[in-house]
């Protein structure tokens, strides 16, 4: 089943994890549009990412648990390929700043290229979170930094927990070398 085209949006990427910018950009389409589906890729070409795909979609279901117009799927392959599945003819991207600029505009032309009946709609976050990357938090956490100014409170328990985990690991690898 497919929705009507002024209705829906497609909000993709990794979520690696969830951080306030992401979530103050699917507060403000959910505003604006019908329904937003919050796409999290199934792979990444990422290098260290932090959580598998099953919990980042579990911490997504979690943090949009208050927006009842927002939904979260798996996507896999082609993000034009998922906008003609589910019937969306509108792709938002965040812009946090100038170098994101770059890399969006030639994703949204060749988008274009391969699907001309999709557009690209890019949003910037409030200023507070325009400085905030998943690959930001995701270097606090490896130190087990404060993070918890940063993503949505539900993200801030996954990530204590994988802290917590890596530290007993730790923990067990010292002994064992012993």
């Amino acid at each position: 089943m497919t929705e009507s085209s002024n209705s829906l949006i497609v909000y993709p990427g990794t979520f690696d994890p969830l951080t306030l910018g992401h979530l103050d950009l699917l507060e403000r389409a959910a505003g604006i549009f019908d329904r937003v589906v919050l796409a999290v890729a199934g792979s990444s070409s990422k290098i260290g990412a932090m959580f598998p795909c099953e919990e980042r979609i579990e911490m997504a279901r979690e943090v949009v648990r208050a927006l009842p117009n927002v939904g979260v799927e798996r996507m896999d392959g082609m993000l034009v390929d998922f906008c003609h599945e589910i019937g969306a003819r509108v792709v938002l991207r965040g812009l946090r700043a100038y170098s994101d600029f770059e890399y969006e505009f030639q994703m949204a032309l060749t988008n274009r290229k391969l699907a001309p009946d999709i557009e690209t709609l890019f949003m910037m976050p409030r200023e507070d979170h325009s400085y905030v990357s998943s690959s930001i938090v995701r270097e606090i956490a490896a130190y087990a930094g404060d993070t918890s100014k940063f993503v949505p409170p539900a993200v801030q328990l996954h990530i204590e927990r994988l802290v917590v985990m890596r530290r007993l690991s730790a923990g067990r690898g010292g002994k064992d070398a012993r």
